[in-house]
């Protein structure tokens, strides 16, 4: 977590595997939807009401369904009370067109669901919640921002109503500053049959910020903590994971890496490591994302597509720039290249590889510190 003053933003008013696409099968052609993928140019899916807190939203996520319908939340800084919730809206055009949907609302703490949402669709079982049940991870945290809580809460009909499934992980006040003990910014996928969770944690005390991931067989009962990125320095604060699937069996995760090496002094500079399995980038080697000299920093957001070649492409956001950061070389280190997106950039940007994996859909829901909105473009891959 780089940047984010949850006081500010408080009162002052923060492969076995579906990533939204389908894994690439010779000779299979992608599902027709009723809507055909294509080019979407900075459409507004949400402008909050000037009673909003400052930054009013952030931290867009999406979630494709299998008809093809996306889903889109943020965190929604509405007046309190009522408790702060996750919106859901929903697209049926491919990003073009956005109408409320409902809402995902703390039904166990009293505090809210205030930062940080997630939207995962299910492509198997998982215990009691079937293939396609759509889940929301989120950080439930009272206003007074005294805890910190990673809620797992599930919609089995598309997104219409909402459940509480379990607790993830619970943690301390939400202040980013080592020596506190919060979670934050969780990210799911399903590995092996299981549910992974991966999240930001300050709660062990030899490290100011590690990256971990616990595991679940039915969504209810967690496993222990693993430790994803820990660098043996205290100071030092990888951040924000997100994880996509190559297609030789590797693993590519990114985050943000504060206190570390920083040849381009670049804050919080993007790193990424590969691993032959998604629950063993501890033992993985770190590596700077360097495209040409520009390294980008803050809020990594990976993911991968099969088209642009023999290698499919990754493609990286970054909270530094509106640009997008491309490797269509497995992730080789002098790979990357920067293009031009036509979406603004954004804090936790999110990318999201549409039905047609020569689509690319963004959604950025603004800056910390800057009144903002929600808003989405669909491009296609700039390397095709």
């Amino acid at each position: 977590m780089f940047g984010r003053n949850p006081f500010a933003a408080c009162f002052a008013l923060a492969l076995s595997v579906s990533f939204g696409y389908a894994a690439p099968t010779a000779g299979v052609a992608i599902e027709q939807r009723a809507v055909a993928d294509h080019v979407v140019t900075k459409e507004t899916i949400f402008y909050p009401p000037t009673s909003y807190s400052t930054p009013r939203t952030l931290y867009g996520r999406t979630a494709q369904l299998a008809d093809g319908t996306v889903l889109a939340t943020w965190e929604n800084y509405s007046p309190e009370p009522p408790l702060v919730y996750f919106p859901i809206y929903k697209s049926s055009d491919k990003g073009q067109t956005w109408t409320s949907f409902s809402n995902v609302t703390d039904q166990v703490n009293g505090w809210g669901l205030r930062w940080e949402p997630f939207l995962y669709v299910l492509p198997q079982a998982i215990g009691n919640l079937p293939k396609g049940t759509i889940l929301c991870a989120g950080n439930s945290v009272p206003a007074n921002l005294s805890h910190t809580k990673i809620d797992l809460y599930a919609s089995k009909d598309n997104g219409a109503t909402w459940s509480f499934v379990s607790s993830i992980a619970e943690g301390g006040e939400a202040i980013s500053t080592n020596g506190y003990t919060p979670v934050w910014e969780p990210f799911l996928m399903v590995y092996n049959n299981q549910l992974v969770a991966y999240y930001s944690d300050q709660r062990d005390p030899a490290h100011g910020q590690k990256l971990v991931h616990q595991v679940s067989s039915d969504a209810i009962n967690w496993g222990v903590v693993i430790d994803d990125v820990a660098y043996p320095t205290y100071s030092q604060r990888p951040g924000m994971t997100t994880i996509a699937p190559l297609p030789n069996g590797q693993w590519i995760m990114t985050y943000e890496y504060g206190g570390g090496p920083n040849p381009k002094n670049a804050g919080y500079p993007v790193y990424y490591r590969i691993s032959s399995s998604p629950l063993l980038f501890n033992s993985a080697p770190g590596q700077i994302l360097n495209a040409g000299g520009t390294v980008p920093t803050s809020s990594p957001y990976v993911v991968w597509s099969p088209s642009g070649g023999a290698n499919g492409t990754i493609a990286v956001s970054a909270n530094s720039s509106p640009e997008i950061f491309v490797n269509t070389e497995l992730g080789e280190p002098n790979s990357w290249v920067m293009y031009n997106t036509p979406q603004w950039g954004s804090y936790s940007r999110e990318l999201r590889v549409m039905d047609d994996p020569d689509y690319l859909l963004i959604v950025s829901a603004g800056y910390l510190g800057t009144n903002n909105y929600v808003t989405d473009s669909v491009m296609k891959l700039p390397n095709l």
